[in-house]
């Protein structure tokens, strides 16, 4: 990366890095977007192209019902590039928003391509730029010589290299009136919600968990070797059926006041968001295939209705301690001028990406003409997204999907259904009024 010839710098072709380098060009600002692939390919990866999709082919719900689709249209109304490729590309898919994923990522290539003040670069970048602004959005699978500059400058306890994450459920699907509060041998603190288990539940619970059918890690995936704390629950089940009762689901220290007594067995939930919303099923990382967490886990008393806004995952992937690290403008607190975009700043997702490099190519470009930085109200998906990443628990924080228990609660309490629409409503008249305000900036 010499004599650069560019006003911001962006290092990743991906959702999160193309965006970024769109809206920053869009705006005006001459772009550097440098893309290793397919000079140096990932394991993941199997085209040069600009945006291209690994996984599914589905940028999920359309209707405003979903957060994914309220921060879809948050995203039209920003001029997304993302957006508008995968609305060009688009195949049938029933409510969600699905796209053919080679003509995606050809026009993706495209537009960014012809655009004439973004210049692409095919080369790896091997450490963070001196250049500033610059953007960093190098993805889950960066390269090794990057991520290992990254880790020296913000701390090697503050970069993830692999990816273990416990399902999260909303705190409206719990039932109240089996579980009870409390934090073991402090009966006052209500700091967990406990789901307590008999001897024939658990060993019910147990006998399922130990035959559900688990995912099959990719081949760069099978190398991974986790700490013992963050083995996977059925993995655990595994050596015994006792295991788990000296692990996650030890009782003790805790009495159920229904009873009077000590469970057998106590599966505890943590609040994993200031407003408690959501809370995490505290120790049930896994490998176990969505639909059977969904059953499963629904086997434990009180979560017979959980309504899962993630389920648990363990892979490979890269992503940094976003509560320490970052601003919601994606800016690297310690590092001015620096921002991460994508999955490696700790978001979960095609669209969340997406939404994370549209942030962060504004403010590169607002800092670039020194006009201050634009943070996205909380009341938006767009800022519910950057908020939940910046401000939660360090100690657990994990990547996850937009979901509108990431949103501040409503004044009045409403149906499901009602809610969902009000908070939709809400976000988009937020958004409509923060355009107004940043219109010269936004526009």
């Amino acid at each position: 990366m010499k004599n650069i010839q560019a006003d911001i710098v962006v290092v990743g072709g991906g959702l999160a890095g193309s965006e970024a380098a769109w809206q920053a060009a869009r705006r005006g600002a001459r772009v550097a977007l440098y893309e290793m692939r397919p000079e140096k390919m990932t394991p993941a990866h199997y085209t040069g192209k600009l945006g291209e999709l690994v996984c599914s082919n589905s940028l999920r719900a359309r209707s405003l019902t979903n957060a994914a689709g309220v921060l879809k249209e948050e995203l039209n109304q920003l001029d997304s590039l993302i957006m508008a490729c995968a609305k060009e590309a688009e195949v049938p898919a029933g409510g969600a928003l699905a796209v053919d994923r080679e003509e995606f990522s050809r026009l993706v290539t495209e537009k960014i391509v012809e655009h004439p003040l973004i210049d692409l670069y095919k080369e790896e970048v091997d450490r963070v730029p001196d250049f500033r602004p610059a953007v960093i959005a190098s993805g889950p699978l960066s390269s090794e010589a990057l991520a290992a500059h990254l880790r020296d400058l913000t701390g090697e306890e503050h970069l993830y290299f692999f990816d273990a994450a416990a399902p999260i459920i909303t705190a409206e699907s719990i039932d109240y009136n089996v579980v009870f509060m409390g934090s073991r041998y402090d009966q006052e603190s209500k700091d967990y919600i406990n789901c307590p288990m008999d001897k024939e539940r658990y060993e019910k619970f147990w006998e399922e968990l130990v035959g559900a059918e688990k995912y099959t890690p990719h081949d760069f995936e099978k190398e991974a070797k986790f700490f013992e704390g963050c083995v996977p629950i059925e993995e655990l089940a595994s050596r015994g059926v006792n295991t788990m009762l000296f692990g996650p689901l030890k009782p003790v220290g805790l009495t159920d006041p229904s009873t009077g007594e000590q469970p057998y067995a106590v599966v505890q939930l943590r609040s994993d968001n200031k407003e408690a919303t959501l809370y995490n099923m505290v120790g049930f990382q896994t490998r176990l295939k969505w639909p059977e967490q969904n059953r499963v886990f629904r086997l434990i008393p009180g979560l017979e209705n959980a309504d899962f806004m993630r389920y648990g995952m363990m892979h490979r992937n890269t992503f940094i301690n976003a509560p320490r690290l970052l601003k919601p403008t994606y800016e690297l607190k310690e590092m001015p001028g620096i921002y991460v975009a994508g999955q490696l700043s700790g978001v979960e997702g095609y669209i969340e990406s997406t939404a994370s490099g549209l942030v962060a190519g504004i403010n590169a470009f607002a800092q670039l003409e020194g006009a201050g930085e634009v943070v996205f109200p909380l009341e938006t998906a767009t800022g519910a997204l950057s908020g939940y990443i910046t401000s939660s628990n360090p100690e657990s924080f994990q990547p996850m999907n937009i979901n509108f228990g990431m949103f501040p609660p409503l004044e009045t309490r409403l149906p499901k259904k009602q809610k969902r629409e009000k908070q939709a409503e809400r976000s988009l008249k937020t958004l409509e009024i923060f355009l107004n305000n940043y219109r010269g900036l936004l526009a």
